[in-house]
């Protein structure tokens, strides 16, 4: 009997009864890392190692244990011939390796690429990360460098059609200025464009959290501070900066040359009318500044 997913949100947990909300009890010990029950479900005739990920947020078991560290338990389920390079759930599934390298767990990716995980494998379409860019977007600093070191590993791989981010974008929106500067210095573009829905440029990114020494450090390395949002929910570096009501980033970006008459977004607004309708008055007062004298 398959178990409720522990990890769905309650607006899913509210929809039709499908198999959006099942787990095997094999997934669910794994994801709790429970080895006495592992080692009895594994010792049934009827029991399927390999049980797909099922659901929006569903895992493989041993997705679940690579995602929580496990690495008893990922070594055992690969003994018992778990699929290394099995897809994950349908919204933002990782497979094992990227789930590993999401969470910093440096011994599990490494006895996944021994089992045969492919380490280059492209992000899930919605969501998804590649284990490069997992690993970046957590801020584990010491995998990203072991990752970018393996072969076929690319530091710009393209990030996800929906949400998406490459690992400099990931990297620059977790505040992670390490990172940053590991995959600046392997090559990172970046002014890599943003995935086409809710993506943001690595400087948009840093801007929407304020993280002021990541903008630094990108506009050092010439961040575009003027492209344009992405096509849906998308904004400017200036427009998502306002957004939050950030004074020191919307000056450093004014500084850098932000334009304060761009239009961004779904509804085309100036950073004044987003920082307006957010009654951020501190930043109001200095756009209204700055797009007086663009405008004299």
């Amino acid at each position: 009997m398959a178990a409720a997913n522990p990890w769905a949100p309650s607006s899913l947990q509210e929809e039709t009864e499908d198999d959006n909300d099942e787990w095997t009890p094999l997934q669910l010990a794994a994801l709790q890392g429970d080895r006495p029950l592992i080692e009895q479900l594994l010792a049934s005739p009827n029991a399927d190692v390999n049980a797909p990920a099922r659901g929006y947020y569903g895992r493989t078991a041993l997705q679940a244990a690579a995602s929580h560290g496990h690495l008893e338990i990922v070594n055992l389920l690969l003994a018992a011939g778990a699929d290394p390079n099995a897809p994950g759930g349908n919204n933002g599934g990782s497979t094992a390796v990227q789930a590993a390298a999401g969470g910093g767990f440096p011994e599990i990716v490494q006895a996944l690429v021994r089992a045969g995980a492919r380490i280059a494998e492209g992000p899930a379409r919605y969501n998804g990360r590649s284990a490069v860019q997992a690993a970046a977007g957590g801020g584990h600093a010491r995998l990203v460098d072991e990752l970018l070191a393996i072969e076929g590993v690319d530091v710009n791989a393209p990030a996800s059609r929906y949400s998406g981010r490459t690992a400099l974008q990931g990297a620059a929106e977790g505040g992670h200025v390490e990172v940053v500067r590991i995959l600046l210095r392997a090559g990172a573009d970046v002014n890599a464009a943003p995935a086409r829905y809710k993506g943001l440029t690595a400087l948009q990114a840093a801007a929407a959290g304020g993280k002021l020494d990541v903008m630094d450090v990108l506009l050092e390395h010439g961040a575009d501070v003027n492209t344009p949002g992405c096509y849906y929910h998308g904004s400017t570096a200036l427009s998502a900066a306002a957004e939050v009501g950030n004074t020191e980033a919307v000056k450093k970006l004014l500084v850098a040359g932000a334009d304060v008459n761009a239009v961004s977004g779904d509804a085309h607004r100036t950073a004044l009318q987003v920082a307006d309708m957010r009654d951020h008055l501190q930043v109001v007062t200095i756009l209204e500044a700055a797009e007086k004298a663009a405008n004299t």
